[in-house]
């Protein structure tokens, strides 16, 4: 069996043995964290750093979260809007005045937030992700692929962007600034969108999957609609220097579960942990109003989405490209992250949601 490290709770213990099962069956490395009550239950890694395996995953190793980058940003605008500073149900022309162009002036910061607004394909070079006024520029002046709040379609790239403009606009910080200073700094969260380089050496690459190489590209398997002009992401793009400094926040966060399980129990908990206070219960309650349900025009599949995150049931959270996730439960205050370098392909992925139940199977007995 693969030699898992890290501590965990007896009652939890179906947690590191899938993980090392996941290992077992060929996974490089991975890490696993369940807080309940917004401390640890389980802290666990295992398996490789690299593709050569050569380098073990260590405690403080970190690796690009993908799209689990998403719940960050989400983070963000909600801690903003408990604060008075920013009002979802306001136009985004309100923060941002060159969005209301182009048919979009009747758009709002929740169609931002819920993958509605109309604008959810990049269709720029994979180089001006990594200037932001670009980056932002671009979906400004694009006209909405449909009536904003009216059908969802996954915003997978402009989604960060659009939200962390108008964090910028109102803060005068990016997003990675604020999640440094307002989350991550306060929690002690080893998170970061933009990483610097002094943290280089503790990245794990992404692996493709087997049978596939580092030009293994994203791509959304539904828009049954329209064919999009999106420019595909490879996972050499993920794995370059110029992808770890920017701030995408869509895509581009590091951090490793313990970071990631951490900063979302803040929702789990009622809007504190460890005597940090994040948010009101308010404006934790507010990330799982319903903002639109029924078949989403990218992913091809019913998704149900609040404001910022995926909702499942009582439960909510979002995935990353490849595998990593997080769920949160606030009924049984609890967030379970998944965090891993090896990059499945979606149709064959379920380690995330086994592990997830493997946390509720703890959670069931702790609470007995």
């Amino acid at each position: 069996m693969a030699d898992i490290q890290g501590s965990y709770d007896d009652l939890f213990d179906a947690v590191p043995r899938a993980l090392a099962g996941m290992l077992d069956a060929g996974d490089a490395g991975a890490s696993v964290a369940v807080f309940v009550d917004g401390e640890p239950v389980v802290d666990v890694w295992g398996g490789f750093a690299d593709a050569d395996r050569t380098g073990p995953w260590q405690r403080d190793t970190i690796t690009n979260v993908w799209s689990v980058t998403k719940t960050m940003t989400a983070l963000c605008a909600l801690i903003l809007a408990d604060r008075g500073e920013l009002d979802p149900d306001a136009p985004v022309g309100r923060y941002w005045p060159e969005f209301a162009a182009a048919g979009k002036e009747k758009a709002l910061v929740r169609h931002l937030l819920s993958h509605t607004a109309g604008l959810p394909d990049w269709d720029g070079p994979v180089e001006e992700l990594y200037d932001w006024t670009s980056a932002t520029a671009r979906p400004a002046a694009l006209a909405p692929q449909w009536e904003p709040g009216t059908a969802a379609g996954y915003h997978s790239l402009t989604q960060g962007f659009l939200v962390g403009e108008v964090v910028r606009r109102i803060t005068g910080r990016s997003v990675g600034e604020f999640i440094a200073a307002e989350v991550a700094g306060p929690l002690g969260a080893d998170f970061r969108i933009g990483l610097p380089a002094e943290h280089d050496h503790r990245v794990a690459l992404a692996v493709p999957p087997p049978s596939r190489d580092e030009d293994y590209a994203a791509s959304a398997p539904g828009d049954s609609s329209s064919a999009t002009s999106a420019t595909p992401i490879r996972l050499r793009d993920g794995n370059s220097v110029a992808w770890r400094r920017a701030q995408i926040p869509a895509a581009s966060g590091f951090g490793n579960a313990r970071s990631v399980a951490l900063v979302q129990s803040v929702l789990a908990c009622g809007g504190a942990v460890g005597g940090v206070r994040l948010l009101s219960r308010a404006g934790c309650d507010r990330a799982r109003e319903e903002q639109f349900a029924g078949e989403d025009r990218r992913l091809g599949m019913p998704v149900r989405w609040g404001l910022g995150y995926g909702l499942f049931g009582g439960a909510f959270g979002w995935g990353g490209w490849g595998g990593s996730l997080v769920v949160i439960d606030p009924e049984g205050r609890m967030a379970v992250a998944y965090v891993t370098d090896q990059m499945c392909d979606p149709a064959d992925d379920t380690r995330g949601m086994e592990l997830v139940a493997a946390a509720y199977d703890g959670l069931k007995g702790l609470r007995a």
